[in-house]
């Protein structure tokens, strides 16, 4: 698939594990291009690679062989110290679990990044806090504490949290896997809505119904891709809820 001025792109990426006397390839060379403002499915069973494709797209681990090219920049040749500033200020990252403090409250748990941030020219911590909340219609819950929001709620925090750096690419793994049908497409019409803001979405999804949510799916098998291609007319999560679709899904995996 020919791509023009791709945020992300990997050039025959491989990784291999060394546990010992035995060698894992889990990724065999991935050629892969990402446009700003595409909103991506990344599917595959355990064991596919996708978890660990996606580690290397978040610069939270090296590519053992291959080019992966971050906004134009070489990722291979940065150090550990540069690895972790640009994966501060181009990427956020959403969880399956949240991984929200439970002592902290939703305000809290947003700003939390930008006091670690060393870029000093971001701008006002409590006024981008406030902004991220507002982008995920959670403004009115910012003093809540985790215990106090429902699951989705949670999730939204989390996604606010993965904002507040005013990041490019945000990747998600897995972020629907602990909601029931109803909240993850609520979570799917976030991320719906942040995508046409223009944020570039990547997420890790087994949830076929999910990915008709994205406008690319890519499917991974033992290390690599088997399928790329644009979903013609993705789902809208903001007409299936107005419509109550989500009360018709009756069998797991069943589209609602």
């Amino acid at each position: 698939m020919s791509r023009k001025e791709a945020v992300i792109r990997t050039e025959r990426v491989t990784k291999i594990y060394d546990s010992g006397e035995v060698q894992v390839e889990a990724l065999k060379g991935i050629d892969l291009e990402i446009d700003p403002g595409e909103l991506v499915a990344i599917m595959g069973a355990s064991g596919s690679g996708k978890s660990t494709m996606l580690n290397i797209l978040g610069c939270l681990d090296y590519p053992s062989g291959g080019n992966y090219f971050l906004d134009g920049i070489h990722v291979n040749d940065l150090d550990r110290d540069q690895l972790a500033d640009i994966r501060n200020r181009k990427i956020g990252f959403v969880f399956q679990g949240f991984n929200l403090l439970a002592r902290t409250t939703a305000f809290e748990n947003v700003e939390l990044p930008l006091l670690y941030s060393r870029q000093q020219e971001i701008g006002d911590p409590a006024q981008l806090t406030r902004q991220a909340l507002e982008r995920v219609g959670l403004s009115d819950r910012a003093r809540h504490y985790p215990n106090q929001l429902s699951g989705g709620q949670q999730q939204r925090v989390a996604i606010a949290r993965a904002l507040v750096n005013q990041p490019a690419i945000v990747l998600a793994d897995e972020p629907t896997g602990n909601l029931d049908t109803r909240t993850s497409i609520e979570i799917m019409a976030t991320f719906q809505e942040l995508n046409r803001q223009g944020i570039t979405i990547i997420m890790v999804t087994h949830e076929h119904d999910i990915a008709a949510y994205c406008r690319r799916v890519i499917e991974f098998r033992d290390g690599w891709i088997i399928r790329d291609q644009e979903v013609p007319r993705p789902h809208d999560a903001g007409k299936d809820l107005e419509a109550g679709r989500w009360k018709t899904a009756s069998q797991p995996g069943e589209r609602p």
